[in-house]
């Protein structure tokens, strides 16, 4: 088992989904990014790194019928699968994989990732999340990322992470990738304190 799939199994192991600092009741931001893409209902999606993220479910609740959610951490899937119920957990492909190593059996319409490339803090592990975008999204699909902002925490959960904002986070993409549209949150954890993230959506050129 690799450092990183052990640390992220062991967090899960021993906390709830909602007593982690990145948990959101309602991701607001993230759906209104996807909101903007102006998907078909039945478009594929994927959520990289969506644990045990309340996304999946407001996806569902708004009839999008397509919906993959991947993480390195089998112990957060099951968490979501738990919460959502058999029968709503059955509706959403469930990929328990390592974004860096993932090799996609299909083309996705959007790509959304809240508050995993931020620990991509080593360069050529960055080049292969990209790689993998790459791999994965349909011409003309949309990437939404969300990392820490320039002013944002340094550190999460034990873990060192990468800092950025709009434009350098767009600039690792390259000009494969248009700019469409950029956003600010602060992001209040379970506990009160406040964490600025930066949000980017791309779309693939044709």
């Amino acid at each position: 088992m690799s450092d990183t799939r052990q640390h992220w199994e062991q967090v899960y192991q021993s906390k709830a989904a909602d007593a982690v600092s990145w948990y959101q009741a309602h991701p607001t931001t993230s759906l209104a990014f996807i909101a903007d893409s102006a998907l078909a209902l039945d478009s594929p999606i994927i959520d990289v790194g969506g644990g045990a993220s309340t996304l999946v479910d407001h996806l569902l609740e708004l009839g999008y019928s397509n919906v993959t959610v991947l993480d390195i951490s089998a112990p957060a899937l099951l968490q979501a699968q738990a919460r959502l119920g058999a029968s709503k957990a059955r509706q959403v492909h469930w990929l328990p994989e390592d974004v860096t190593r993932f090799a996609p059996s299909r083309s996705y319409a959007l790509w959304h990732d809240r508050a995993v490339f931020h620990f991509l803090t080593d360069a050529a592990a960055r080049g292969d999340y990209i790689a993998t975008v790459r791999r994965s999204l349909a011409p003309g699909g949309t990437v939404i990322v969300a990392t820490f902002a320039a002013d944002g925490p340094d550190r999460c959960s034990g873990l060192q992470v990468t800092r950025y904002d709009a434009d350098t986070l767009w600039a690792l993409f390259g000009s494969e990738f248009e700019r469409v549209a950029t956003g600010r949150d602060m992001h209040v954890t379970p506990w009160g304190s406040t964490q600025a993230f930066t949000y980017l959506r791309l779309r693939r050129r044709d």
